[in-house]
């Protein structure tokens, strides 16, 4: 069975990519598509794990050459979807996520009409501010901007198809894995086996 693709974004400091974590560390049939940006790694981060990082000019290049099914420029940094990771990992029948924002969520929902999105959203906006404040990860003056920029990113929720509020860890994690895992039923999905199950001429 090909695998399904799954939009995934939130504003910023919303807690997304714990909750993509956690899920990916308890389910092994799904996956997500590692992008690549040229902003640096923050602490912690790995290449080829939790980004590609590259250099602007090798981004640029990368999108001359149409390599992207979706890049956008965010904060001052380039990051994009490798078409052909995203290809690789459909074909191995694995469930991926993408995990990008929502300039990116929008190229998507045009070039892979199939694909299905959820957007994270905070339980309020104070609590978002509170979580970037004690993440501790950038300037004052980003915090700022990135706060002034997550009404609009909130907004963009409507265009999505299903929304998350991440207000209990659990909880998140729980209604993501029941949104993916009930894709696999739907009857476009369960076409190929519903048509080799009437095929097999066994009427046992």
């Amino acid at each position: 069975m090909q695998g399904n693709i799954f939009v995934i974004s939130a504003a910023s400091g919303t807690g997304k990519t714990t909750l993509i974590a956690r899920l990916l560390q308890h389910h092994s049939d799904i996956r997500v598509s590692v992008s690549h940006t040229t902003r640096a790694p923050r602490r912690g981060e790995e290449n080829g794990k939790h980004y590609h990082f590259v250099s602007v000019p090798e981004f640029e290049r990368m999108i001359e050459e149409g390599q992207f099914v979706e890049y956008a420029k965010v904060y001052g940094n380039y990051y994009g979807t490798s078409t052909q990771s995203l290809e690789s990992l459909t074909r191995q029948g694995v469930d991926v996520i993408l995990e990008i924002d929502t300039q990116g969520a929008e190229q998507i929902r045009r070039l892979l009409p199939q694909a299905y999105s959820i957007f994270i959203a905070p339980p309020s906006l104070a609590t978002l501010e509170q979580r970037l404040r004690q993440r501790a990860a950038d300037a004052p003056q980003v915090i700022a901007v990135r706060l002034a920029e997550a009404r609009n990113e909130i907004e963009q929720a409507r265009l999505f198809d299903y929304l998350v509020v991440n207000d209990d860890l659990t909880a998140a994690e729980a209604a993501l894995l029941h949104i993916i895992k009930s894709q696999r039923c739907r009857l476009e999905n369960q076409t190929p086996f519903l048509n080799e199950l009437l095929g097999s001429g066994d009427n046992t």
